[in-house]
């Protein structure tokens, strides 16, 4: 399980859906289906492409271009240290 919760208020602070590893084509695939999950429950979904260090990686990135992930008030919030992940998987 991961370290970070999956909280609507930790939702609220990602920035995974801004991050440039993030493409459009990803968006457009991927938020749709979310916010329907969102709607039942950020604690609910199995998986949300987003907040990648509680959900796990990716299921849309195929290319890195950067990472934001240390920019982010949950990587303070919770000491996160690696980054990437989206591509990795969840902060264990």
């Amino acid at each position: 399980m991961s370290k970070v919760p999956r909280t609507m208020e930790n939702f609220k602070h990602c920035k995974c859906l801004s991050c440039p590893s993030y493409t459009t084509k990803c968006k457009l695939k991927e938020v749709p289906r979310d916010l329907v999950k969102m709607v039942e429950g950020v604690d609910k979904a199995d998986h949300i492409d987003g907040m990648f260090c509680a959900f796990g990686k990716s299921e849309c990135i195929t290319e890195i271009k950067s990472c934001i992930c240390m920019t982010c008030k949950n990587a303070e919030k919770y000491g996160l240290v690696a980054g990437f992940y989206c591509v990795h998987g969840s902060a264990e």
